[in-house]
């Protein structure tokens, strides 16, 4: 039994453009499919935060609408509820690359509002990108990637083929005109080759060790790449 490294956002708000705070956290679907797959393939789940704080999930990612009616959305909240590592987290700060053989990072839109700056968090996924691992990151947790810089001060994910939530989906959620700022944006601005599908259905992109999902539907399909590389 191998283990994943799930890097969740302790973030339960994302600042928008005027100051309000937009109540958010983790996306529901997006850690509960790929938690199911891995422990489906019988391995351990840890889960790790900023300074170790219990992760809030998205309130709006419970709702029927964004889970293909209520049973999807009662399977969501059943697997939540199984996945009982969540309460229980390790802070980013202990985490020994080494312990694990794959990382991967859920999203919702708290990883704009702390992982995007948290250079722990950015250490580690350079860390797993040049180690080889598996490495998996799905919708608005490429925001991430941004705090991830090298000794040399470039960002290691320049040049990859990435996706990950895109400007049309964020407007399509009608966030686009109050954030901040854009994460396709950011993604482009970096160097990735930002690769974009159809809003809102699945998107996988693999490229080396990193493979990485558009949106919610990618999650799972996500999940699968992974476990493919973990053999």
């Amino acid at each position: 039994m191998s283990k994943i490294l799930f890097v969740v956002t302790g973030a339960d708000h994302w600042t928008l453009a005027d100051g309000t705070k937009h109540p958010t956290g983790f996306w529901a679907e997006e850690a509960a499919a790929p938690y199911q797959a891995f422990k489906a393939a019988g391995h351990e789940i840890v889960v790790a935060t900023p300074g170790g704080a219990v992760p809030t999930v998205d309130r709006g990612s419970l709702a029927p609408e964004f889970n293909g009616g209520q049973e999807g959305a009662d399977r969501v909240a059943e697997v939540l509820d199984s996945f009982t590592e969540l309460q229980h987290p390790v802070s980013l700060h202990d985490v020994n690359l080494d312990d694990y053989a794959a990382v991967f990072y859920p999203g919702g839109h708290g990883p704009m509002e702390d992982l995007a700056v948290d250079p722990v968090s950015g250490a580690l996924l350079t860390r797993a990108l040049e180690s080889g691992k598996p490495l998996g990151v799905v919708c608005h947790a490429p925001a991430a990637l941004l705090a991830a810089v090298r000794e040399d001060g470039t960002n290691p994910f320049t040049g990859y083929r990435l996706t990950g939530f895109t400007n049309a989906e964020e407007t399509q959620a009608g966030l686009a005109d109050k954030a901040k700022w854009l994460l396709q944006d950011r993604l482009v601005e970096l160097g990735a080759d930002f690769q974009e599908g159809e809003p809102w259905a699945p998107y996988v992109i693999v490229d080396r060790n990193l493979v990485t999902g558009q949106n919610p539907a990618s999650s799972a399909p996500l999940a699968a790449e992974l476990l493919k590389k973990l053999g």
